[in-house]
């Protein structure tokens, strides 16, 4: 089998067999090929050692080096390709990794061979290769075949595998997710009897391919197989918890299904890349994945057959922050999506009856630099199959999204404040840093949301007769 290879990468190969040692393409950019896809990085296996192709590399890779994988025998480089794009190439030692039952981590050993090489890998699809530079295609376990009709299965007994290493198990989820492929039987089966060993992953790793789950193509069918396997009972709880809040009379709508659409409709609603929220959008996307979280723990049967789920976004904003937080993502995505959760239910009050410029300053302040987000993790959350319910929802956010821009040519509200600050405060009520001035602020900021700029000597009368409101001494 050929497979059309760029020619810096067999430039790679020569340089390599000049020095008598072997170089492969493997793992993704193989398969990739083969599938027709895009490939930006390429990764090699090499008979020899770090040390003894690191000169090699460097020569090849002019325009950056990096090592931070030499201790696991990978070291990369890139090359600045006529188009002004980045050829990158890591490349790593033959490897043959054990794992200790009890480890998170897999103790590296060099291997011998590539053939031995390829036997360690995750999938069959995964377990190709092209040797460089005669463009020999190497496909010991039929990876070609399993390609061809979508499917993954582990090159060895998928028990032992998934034992060697049980995060193949989520990467196999996520191959379900960025590849729309089917997982393999016996390797399903062997999947969802050893999902307790993907506790024994540290969560960073977990969260790793969590993330390149969210970020493919179709997330959402992603997440179902993660469901279905039962890994999400572990890693993702709140998920299939979501198939609980169905109530016995069915008359509330599925929130596990609503869920997955949520999901679908927000990254539908993506950018390009110089929109306000680029595709992929991982925040947009968690944040919709997570977004009903708290309606299980806040469900509540009303008379009349009728559910509730009061102050579920409040609840709900709190349990994402705790579970995103024990996956290790960073602080700023978990903040991003605690507030997009938090305030996904705000703007429906507008819908009924249209918000005054100061409701409208104060969504737009609270939001921040989630505006644009919100308003797209609000309209996907519209998945009523009722048509004038939904137009009349947009209608209504297209409405504000025109007050909110009329009102952004007249002001920045990304930068509103009071009009007096702390140290005016001070000096005007005559009173020292304390809760008073707090108070003060925020009352003032007040002012500003409700009625707009009322200019600096307004402010002061203004400030003055709410202190003496206070009944302190104005």
């Amino acid at each position: 089998m050929r497979i059309q290879i760029r020619p810096e990468v067999v430039e790679l190969g020569k340089m390599f067999q000049a020095h008598r040692y072997e170089l492969a393409l493997v793992g993704g950019a193989v398969r990739d090929l083969l599938l027709g896809r895009p490939v930006h990085d390429y990764d090699f296996t090499t008979s020899a050692r770090p040390e003894q192709f690191e000169p090699i590399l460097r020569e090849w890779g002019r325009d950056g080096f990096w090592d931070m994988g030499r201790k696991f025998g990978t070291l990369g480089a890139k090359r600045r390709l006529s188009s002004g794009k980045d050829l990158s190439a890591e490349v790593t030692t033959y490897r043959s990794d054990t794992y200790n039952p009890d480890s998170r981590k897999p103790e590296v050993n060099y291997g011998t061979s590539l053939e031995g090489d390829l036997s360690r890998r995750d999938f069959t699809i995964n377990c190709m290769a092209v040797r460089l530079p005669s463009l020999t295609f190497v496909d010991p376990f039929n990876g070609h075949i399993d390609l061809k009709k979508h499917l993954l299965r582990t090159p060895v007994d998928a028990r032992q595998s998934f034992d060697d290493d049980p995060l193949r198990m989520m990467r196999a989820i996520r191959f379900v997710a960025q590849l729309g492929f089917d997982i393999e039987a016996s390797t399903a089966e062997a999947l969802m009897d050893m999902t307790d060993r993907i506790t024994i992953v540290s969560a960073e790793r977990v969260r790793d391919e969590l993330t390149k789950l969210m970020l493919s193509d179709n997330p959402a069918q992603g997440i179902d197989a993660l469901v279905d396997s039962g890994l999400a009972d572990i890693i993702l709880p709140e998920i299939p918890a979501l198939k609980m809040t169905i109530d016995p009379q069915h008359r509330h709508k599925d929130v596990y299904k609503h869920t997955l659409l949520v999901l679908q409709h927000a990254i539908a609603l993506e950018t390009g890349p110089d929109g306000p929220v680029p595709r992929p959008d991982l925040t947009l996307r968690i944040a919709a994945l997570l977004h009903d979280i708290g309606k299980p723990p806040t469900r509540k049967f009303e008379a009349g057959g009728k559910v509730s789920f009061l102050h579920h976004d409040v609840v709900g904003a709190k349990m994402a922050a705790r579970r995103l937080k024990a996956l290790k993502f960073d602080k700023q995505l978990i903040h991003n999506v605690s507030k997009l959760i938090s305030l996904h239910l705000r703007f429906h009050g507008y819908v009924d009856e249209p918000w005054t410029d100061s409701a409208v300053r104060r969504y737009v302040v609270d939001s921040g630099s989630m505006y644009a987000r919100l308003n797209r993790l609000t309209r996907a959350d519209v998945t009523t199959s009722n048509v004038h319910k939904a137009e009349t929802f947009d209608a209504a956010m297209d409405e504000l999204e025109a007050r909110v821009r009329d009102l952004k040519k007249k002001e920045d509200l990304s930068k509103v404040r009071p009009e007096l600050d702390g140290t005016e405060i001070m000096k005007i009520l005559g009173i020292k840093p304390g809760p008073e001035v707090g108070a003060a602020y925020k009352h003032m900021l007040a002012v500003r949301m409700d009625r707009g700029e009322i200019g600096h000597d307004a402010a002061v009368d203004e400030l003055k007769s709410w202190w003496k409101d206070q009944g302190q001494q104005g």
